[in-house]
């Protein structure tokens, strides 16, 4: 009656096992590690990489504890801080011997001080939040003036461009404010600009003024369009700061608007404060020049270029083949242009290749360019950090139409992934400054951490001591379902590679309480079978079977109030959120299946049981009515 076949006992011995392996990561911590990581996307890091920071840190004399490489990072754990900041300017000093023009981040971090057996399995401890691990916090305002003055500036462009193919002559077109004002002289070539101005651009409202003899078109955003496209540069500028903090390895970094012009950006184990700052403000674009090919054949002028003196209207550049040219400094066409970027393949030479998507004005001004300079090469510059580098100078061979432009040349697929990643999502739509940064030490973050573990650790022991006092061996056996709860809930924490914060410690405690709960609701349904004259082997089995329909109403009530947390709620409501919801799960198991294995385990072996230990049993009297 009370005996569970071999695989339920099975189950519960191998979660119980696999629980504690998963959690076991937690108990060793953290130790110091330096991260090298690219800034640019044209290089990446590899074995090569590898070995020449193993030789840096052989020749400065440091032992690493341990080296991992993956195909975004290579990261060093180090045995104290005084040998990371050591190893940090070892690696910074032998891979970038420029610091003005660095291709790779060199970051102090944090990892795990696990043995690689548990690594090798992927057991690997929770993430801990800024409040438990320590970090930076930054506010970041984000200048919506600057945005709209942006695309001011480039709707300018549009309609120089847009006037010159509609035959329209004018007096000029300029920015004032946030107003675009174009000078004509007569009113009728006026009302024509105006016309094919609300046709094209619908989002301007067009005022006509006089200056003088001159007569003015002024065009201004329209509210809506002021709105859509601030939040826009909202959107656009999370995305990049997302793929940008992608190199500092941060775990869980937490990126979210706040109000209507401010984003919070939160990076939990981050030490280099400065470092992080840098990669907040790195932007990257794609612009389009043509290459001076007078002065690229000319080796005095590109030696003299190479030490530091170009010829007025250039910048000096080296491709990838080592090959020197000057490049025009006049933009023809940037990556604001751009509409989409997609990596694929050269569909004659079959080498990787990045397919770039241009908008309607910039399509028109491509055309243009490719048609008026047919036989001249054309400079693809990818600028970040204020530096340039030439992706590829092709020969223009014909007019390219259609707004659909392809970047090659000696780029490995991996590369034309990153670059076209880069370009969808690598420039700011409207400049930031941090407005507040907050630090916290790794000193408060592990005082949280004892606060927090202290708190569920007195509340386990206030439980376990009432519930073996009262139901006594049924007590122990409900507390041994209780650290069973608790084991496969930070397993599954860990598993997961959830975040935990304060709010989460907050639902851990939380969950021991509501799940001891459901071993109450059992063992008093075990004492009223008892009391109504049922065997103790009937008693335990109709105690659980009762008991199942109440615990199950109890945890999907508080399950949904748990979910509509998960999907409605942010930050740290969401992170209490996931604890929570997990934490139902597992005392369901446990209390109901675990505490169930283990009853049978002590009574269910007797074939004839008289009593059992579940404490003081009040029966009534025969006088009682």
């Amino acid at each position: 009656m009370n005996r569970y076949p071999w695989w339920k006992n099975a189950t519960v011995i191998i979660a119980v096992a696999l629980g504690f392996l998963y959690t076991l990561p937690n108990f060793f911590g953290e130790v110091p590690a330096v991260q090298v990581s690219s800034v640019k996307a044209t290089v990446k890091v590899d074995q090569r990489l590898q070995g020449r920071i193993e030789e840096t840190l052989a020749a400065a004399g440091i032992q690493p504890t341990g080296l991992f490489f993956d195909p975004n990072s290579i990261r060093v754990r180090l045995a104290d801080t005084d040998t990371q900041l050591k190893a940090r300017d070892a690696i910074e000093r032998a891979i970038n011997p420029d610091p003005a023009d660095a291709s790779y981040s060199v970051a102090l971090n944090l990892l795990s001080a696990s043995p690689d057996w548990l690594r090798s399995i992927n057991a690997l401890p929770m993430y801990l939040g800024l409040d438990l691990r320590g970090g930076v916090h930054f506010l970041l305002q984000v200048d919506m003036r600057g945005a709209l003055v942006k695309r001011l500036d480039s709707t300018g462009a549009d309609l120089r461009t847009l006037m010159r193919d509609k035959n329209i002559r004018h007096g000029g077109i300029a920015r004032e404010g946030l107003t675009l004002v174009v000078r004509f002289r007569d009113a009728e070539t006026r009302d024509r600009a105006r016309l094919v101005l609300t046709e094209n651009q619908t989002d301007f409202n067009l005022v006509e003024r006089q200056d003088g003899p001159d007569l003015l078109l002024a065009a201004t955003l329209k509210p809506e369009a002021q709105r859509r496209i601030q939040e826009f540069a909202l959107k656009q500028n999370i995305t990049t700061l997302s793929n940008r903090i992608n190199e500092l390895g941060v775990a869980e970094p937490v990126i979210q608007q706040q109000g209507a012009d401010r984003i919070v950006v939160q990076l939990p184990g981050v030490q280099d404060t400065a470092k992080a700052k840098d990669i907040l403000g790195r932007t990257a674009t794609l612009e389009i020049r043509m290459v001076d090919d007078e002065a690229s054949a000319n080796p005095a002028t590109l030696q003299a270029a190479a030490a530091g003196n170009p010829p007025p209207g250039a910048d000096y550049y080296v491709e990838r083949d080592g090959r020197a040219l000057l490049v025009k400094k006049q933009v023809v066409l940037t990556g604001e242009r751009l509409t989409d970027a997609q990596a694929g393949f050269d569909s004659q030479t079959q080498e990787p290749a990045v397919h770039l998507t241009l908008d309607s004005a910039g399509a028109r001004i491509f055309k243009d360019v490719t048609r008026e300079n047919v036989g001249k090469r054309m400079a693809i510059v990818l600028v970040e950090k204020g530096k340039g580098e030439v992706v590829t100078a092709p020969v223009i061979r014909t007019e390219i139409g259609g707004g659909r432009v392809q970047i090659s040349g000696r780029m490995t697929t991996t590369e034309a992934n990153d670059v076209a990643l880069l370009l969808r999502a690598g420039s700011l739509a409207a400049p930031m400054e941090i407005v507040e940064e907050r630090t916290i030490g790794p000193s408060l973050g592990a005082d949280n951490i004892e606060k927090g573990f202290n708190s569920t650790l007195w509340g386990f022991v206030a439980i376990a001591v009432f519930m073996i006092a009262y139901y006594l061996l049924f007590g122990l056996i409900s507390v041994a379902a209780l650290a069973m709860n608790l084991l496969l809930l930070v397993a599954l924490l860990s598993l997961l590679q959830a975040t935990m914060t304060l709010p989460g410690i907050a639902a851990l405690a939380l969950t021991l309480g509501m799940a001891i709960d459901a071993n109450v609701l059992i063992n008093e349904r075990i004492r009223e079978e008892l009391r109504n004259g049922a065997t103790p082997h009937a008693a335990i089995d109709a105690g659980y079977e009762r008991a199942w329909g109440t615990i199950l109403d109890a945890n999907i009530t508080t399950l949904i109030a748990g979910a509509a947390l998960l999907i409605f709620g942010s930050g740290p409501v969401r992170g209490f959120a996931v604890v929570l919801c997990l934490g139902i799960l597992t005392s369901i198991f446990s209390a109901v299946v675990g505490s169930r294995a283990l009853v049978n385990a002590v009574y269910g072996g007797r074939r004839k049981l008289d009593k059992i230990s579940i404490g003081q049993i009040w029966k009534p009297t025969a006088g009682t009515k």
